[in-house]
């Protein structure tokens, strides 16, 4: 089972190595659209738009990854202070049953809506947009898969610790 979590560890990772340099790209861009409107006077709706894309494909993207390194945000008010035992019995209880659950409900709502838009190949959001919201669209289904490999990679290694006493 161990390599299972570590094979569902490498999916998360693989990605979040990809789309890191989002960050950077996103900087550049934000840099020449700035040069470009106010040294030059120029300006494109779906440079700008780039940018919003770049924003939502890093932070979808790279959200299993976060989980895996432990940097997402969690309420401490009693988890920080809580044995070992307790911790852990939180986390297998917040994996199973609100992590999962809510992850798979996302989908469950937002697939006709991704569904929709690639039967259509939704347009720009506007006028002079990039014509590809349905990729857009899409990270949310890949955002919520990403998020349950890390979730059931961390649960395989907190279920196979034996519980002591």
């Amino acid at each position: 089972m161990e390599q299972l979590a570590n094979a569902l560890d490498k999916v998360n990772t693989g990605v979040a190595w990809v789309v890191r340099w989002l960050a950077l790209a996103m900087m550049l861009v934000q840099f020449a659209i700035v040069i470009g409107r106010y040294a030059f006077g120029v300006n494109s709706i779906a440079v700008q738009e780039s940018v919003l894309y770049m924003h939502a494909a890093l932070f979808m993207l790279a959200a299993g990854y976060t989980l895996l390194v432990d940097k997402h945000v969690r309420v401490d008010v009693f988890y920080a202070k809580a044995s070992r035992r307790t911790r852990r019995r939180i986390d297998i209880f917040g994996h199973l049953c609100l992590l999962m659950p809510s992850m798979l409900a996302l989908i469950y709502w937002s697939w006709p809506s991704v569904r929709n838009s690639w039967a259509i190949l939704e347009g720009p959001i506007s006028v002079g947009g990039i014509e590809a919201v349905f990729l857009l669209k899409s990270l949310i289904p890949a955002f919520c898969v990403l998020v349950m490999l890390q979730s059931l990679a961390l649960l395989i290694r907190l279920l196979a610790v034996k519980e002591s006493r």
